[in-house]
This record gives C-alpha cells, sequence and structure tokens, in this order.
C-alpha cells in the first residue's frame, strides 16, 4: 500500500503539474492534495502505528474509530471462549499497558458481576507488602545442571513463519529488555531468535524443525548444535497444544518463504503440517527417556513437555513412567483448549482439548499425588493477559505463565483475523515483505517489556492487597466465582485437591481410581 500511495502521489502531482500549464486554475487543488501528501509521508515514516505505515492516510480511519470507542462501547459486554464476561476488550488492556497509557478504570466495575462466571479474589484489611524477589521462578529439578532462573511471566509459543520476522525480532528483543523468556514455537530456530540476544524456549513439535534429517525425523547431531547455543536456557517438547491438540501444527503455503522453507528443511509450495504424534518415541517411558536424552546432549539443561490435558489415563502414564525411571522433566507446560494463536480448524479450535482451569488442576494434583510435584516446575499458558489472571492460575498450582496473544497484541496485533491468508495488516502474522515492514521493532520491543514489567507489578499488587507476599500464598480458596446468579463456589470447591502421595498409597476414588489403574507407562 505504502508503494501504490507514493505511486499515486507521483502520479497526482505530474498531473495537475500538467493541467496547470493549460489551465493554472488547477493549482488550487494542491490546497487539498499537499497536505494528504505530507499526510501520507508523515504515516510511511512514524513508528508507533503499523497500521498507518502500511495503509497511509486511509490508515486515520482505524484510529478514528478506536478514538471514540471507549465511549460508545462503554457497557458493552463481550465474552470470551470459556464464556466469562468482561466489559473491557483483552486487547485494550494490553495495548494501554504496552503504550505507557493509563490503564486505571472511571466509574467502578464494569462488569455484570452477578453474571455467572464472574471472578474475583477478597482482598484484605490488613494488605502486605509482596516480597518482588518471588518474581523469578528458579527452573531445574535432579540432574539439571544448568537451572534457569525464569520471569513467573514469559512469552509463549509462536513460530517463525506463523509470527514475520520483525515480530520474532520484536518478542525477543523485549524480553531481553525486559530479563524474560521467549518460546521459540515449533517452527524452529531463526536467527531472528537468536540476534536480539534474548532468553530463549526452544520449543521442538513433531516436525523436529531445526533438528531434523532429510527423512523428517529427530537428528541429535542437529539438535546439539543449536541446544548448546548460550541464547537457549530450557528445551520444551511440544506433545500437543491449546489451539488444535492431536493435530499437527499448519503453516499454509504461501507464507513459505525461501528462507523459512531452509531453517524448517521442507519442501516450497506445500502446506506445512506437523504429524499428529511424535516418531521419537511411542510411549510414555520413551518420552522420558527422550526428556533424559535431550538434558544431557544439551549439556544439562532444563528439559520438559507442554500438552494441552487430554485423557487423564494418558497423563498419569507418564507419571508412572516418572516413577518407574527416577527420571523427570524439569518443567510441565499446561496448555489449555481455549489457548492458540494459530490457524486450526474450527472443531479442534473449539471442541477438542481440556479448557485451562480443569487441566491445569489436574497436573498439579496428580503430581502432589504422586509425590513429584516439587521436582517439576508447573507453567500455565492459555489466555493469561492481566495479573489477575495469573493469580487465578498460580491459586490452581502454577508456578509460571506464559502469554501468546497479549504479546501479539503488544506488537500490534489488532485481531483482523487474517493470520493464515499472509495478509496480516499490522505485519504481525505475515511474511509479505511490504507488510512486515510496517512493524517497527525498537518501538513494538520496547512495548512488550512495558507491557510485562506492567502486568507482573499489576500481579504483585493484587498478590498484596489479598494480604499476601509471595505466589506460593495463593490458594485455590482465595479465588472466588459465581456459578449462578445466587450460587458462589470457590477455586478449592470447583477444583478439589488431592492428599499428597494419595495415588502413590492408591487413596483416591472414582475416575480417577479408574484413570491411575489403567494407566501403563508402555502404552498412551
Amino acid at each position: 500500500m505504502r508503494k501504490t500511495f507514493v505511486g499515486l502521489a507521483l502520479v497526482t502531482l505530474l498531473a495537475v503539474a500538467g493541467f496547470a500549464m493549460v489551465w493554472p486554475g488547477v493549482l488550487w487543488s494542491l490546497v487539498i492534495i499537499g497536505p494528504l501528501i505530507i499526510l501520507g509521508i508523515a504515516d510511511m515514516t512514524q513508528t508507533r502505528q503499523a497500521v498507518r505505515r502500511n495503509f497511509p492516510v486511509i490508515g486515520h480511519g482505524r484510529y478514528l474509530l478506536e478514538a471514540i470507542r471507549p465511549e460508545i462501547n462503554q457497557y458493552f459486554v463481550e465474552s470470551n471462549n470459556d464464556g466469562k464476561p468482561f466489559s473491557r476488550n483483552d486487547r485494550s488492556v494490553v495495548y494501554q499497558r504496552a503504550k505507557g497509557e493509563l490503564d486505571t478504570l472511571p466509574f467502578g466495575t464494569q462488569r455484570d458481576v452477578y453474571a455467572p462466571g464472574y471472578e474475583w479474589i477478597n482482598h484484605s484489611l490488613a494488605p502486605k507488602t509482596p516480597d518482588h524477589t518471588t518474581e523469578r521462578i528458579l527452573v531445574g529439578g535432579p540432574g539439571c545442571t544448568q537451572p534457569y532462573s525464569a520471569s513467573i511471566f514469559n512469552v509463549s509459543a509462536m513460530s517463525y513463519g506463523s509470527l514475520s520476522k520483525n515480530a520474532v525480532l520484536a518478542l525477543n528483543t523485549g524480553a531481553k529488555i525486559g530479563g524474560f523468556a521467549h518460546n521459540t514455537g515449533e517452527g524452529g530456530l531463526s536467527p531472528y531468535h537468536l540476534d536480539p540476544g534474548g532468553d530463549l524456549i526452544w520449543q521442538i513439535g513433531t516436525g523436529y524443525f531445526s533438528c531434523r534429517d532429510k527423512q523428517g525425523r529427530f537428528n541429535l547431531d542437529e539438535f546439539v548444535k543449536r541446544a548448546i547455543l548460550p541464547n537457549v536456557k530450557m528445551i520444551e517438547i511440544k506433545l500437543s497444544q491449546g489451539a488444535k491438540p492431536g493435530h499437527g501444527g499448519i503453516l499454509p503455503a504461501k507464507k513459505l518463504t525461501a528462507e523459512i522453507i531452509a531453517i524448517r528443511g521442507v519442501e516450497p509450495g506445500k502446506d506445512v503440517i506437523s504429524p499428529p504424534a511424535h516418531t521419537a518415541f511411542s510411549t510414555p517411558a520413551g518420552l522420558i527417556r527422550f526428556v533424559q536424552e535431550l538434558r544431557e546432549a544439551s549439556g544439562g539443561k532444563p528439559v520438559g513437555f507442554k500438552l494441552c490435558v487430554g485423557k487423564r489415563r494418558e497423563f498419569l502414564a507418564i507419571i508412572k513412567a516418572m516413577l518407574a525411571s527416577g527420571v523427570t522433566p524439569d518443567f510441565i507446560t499446561v496448555d489449555g483448549g481455549e489457548g492458540g494463536t494459530g490457524a486450526a480448524p474450527l472443531e479442534f479450535s473449539d471442541s477438542v482439548g481440556t479448557p485451562l482451569n480443569e487441566g491445569l488442576s489436574f497436573v498439579h494434583n496428580a503430581l502432589v499425588g504422586a509425590g513429584l510435584r516439587d521436582r517439576i516446575r508447573v507453567i500455565a499458558s492459555a489466555k493469561v493477559n492481566t495479573g489477575f489472571q495469573i493469580a487465578t492460575k498460580v491459586a490452581l498450582g502454577a508456578d509460571m505463565c506464559n502469554a501468546a496473544r497479549a504479546m501479539m497484541f503488544a506488537i500490534g496485533c489488532i485481531q483482523a483475523l487474517r493470520c493464515n491468508s499472509n495478509q496480516c495488516p499490522t505485519g504481525v502474522a505475515t511474511q509479505d515483505p511490504a507488510l512486515v515492514d510496517g512493524l517497527h521493532v525498537g518501538d513494538k520491543s520496547t512495548r512488550v517489556a512495558r507491557y510485562h514489567r506492567e502486568t507482573v507489578k499489576s500481579f504483585f499488587e493484587v498478590l498484596g492487597a489479598a494480604g499476601f507476599t509471595r505466589p506460593a500464598d495463593l490458594k485455590p480458596w482465595y479465588i472466588m466465582r459465581r456459578v449462578t446468579s445466587t450460587e458462589i463456589r470457590n477455586y478449592s470447591e470447583i477444583y478439589p485437591a488431592i492428599e499428597p502421595g494419595s495415588l502413590l498409597a492408591a487413596n483416591v476414588t472414582g475416575s480417577l481410581a479408574r484413570a491411575w489403574e489403567a494407566a501403563s507407562p508402555d502404552r498412551f
């Protein structure tokens, strides 16, 4: 669009000059044309708004609507995928924090506090000053010789290919500025992940991108070359993801560039669809052996896996494999069925996989019941945008949280929903060079770091208001949910806990007991 604007401006000026030779009065048109051309040039050279950079002059229409939206939408209630109402658009909170704008609210709560799904945390009449040294969590269990001190809030998995190079550069630069980690997504390690120098969680999916042979199988030598890089702080094996659990990743052919083809080691002209399952292992015991293999090959860095919880028996089978071998992952990332930023079939996006709260509670309880919780960090990943949302996940057992779509909002995503068409107008999720250039890395990386800082600050403010000093003080019974217009329950009533060691002692009943009995380390 910028090239089109420049072309139209030149043609218009030449046309005016030509007509002026026979009709001097046409020069008065420059009173209108001139300011528009100057405005367009200003749009193309500014760095704060990608839509204006990519769509000079006409891009102002969007920001005009955005300017009046708070007044016309002040009491509009929209619903997210898990049915919880909220009166402020997710993007607004992130945008305001990322831009350093005022993010306080006038006129009190703008949510229907009597609607089912409304949640809150009860405050204390004796608020505390939080211990900010607990903002970082050490990841690394027995067998890990290079533990990583991680922020409580990090960038969730999004691949280069799905995102543009400038988007990846902005995220990683922001992570370096703010001292938090950036998950690469399953698309492999690219120069845009590595060059800024931010801390990385290298995700390895079923396609084994950046560590595969020509047949698409896992290649240990290729893995070692990259796993020992100083930027790579943790390694995450992706078993499944919230956007499409049980389905491989999807990168449309129209988003493939020569560089992405080289990084991923795939064929040009075809959609890149990762296999739904791993080929490096096929059993829970095989997964745990793979964890150990990667930990040793990386020089002792933290290794874990990510999954969206499906059949409970299968996760319990992984726990039995841990118990049988004595080997545990350093962390487990729990994704929710409501999460995901990438392309996914509708049925998988809406109707497959356990939502985060249920999945997180189950994983935490299963580890407690098996006596393994103190050896493994648990990371929550799905629609975590605010300090209060971090608090709800920590209360359910998470040590840390990851965010994907919120970080996309921080670098300018406007949810145009053109991610899989290669036509993202803000340059976030496209490989079109003309659109990618509209995303200014310097400006957006600063926003990522600022959003992270303000959200962590918000979490600790909520923590202190509730009368606590450390995240570990948060428990499920401190988070309240209205389940009907007249009934309230706390999280401990909705997501019951089990006693430490109860799985080992066979001191559980019902469906959990049946799932534990059916679980085997030799089969999923």
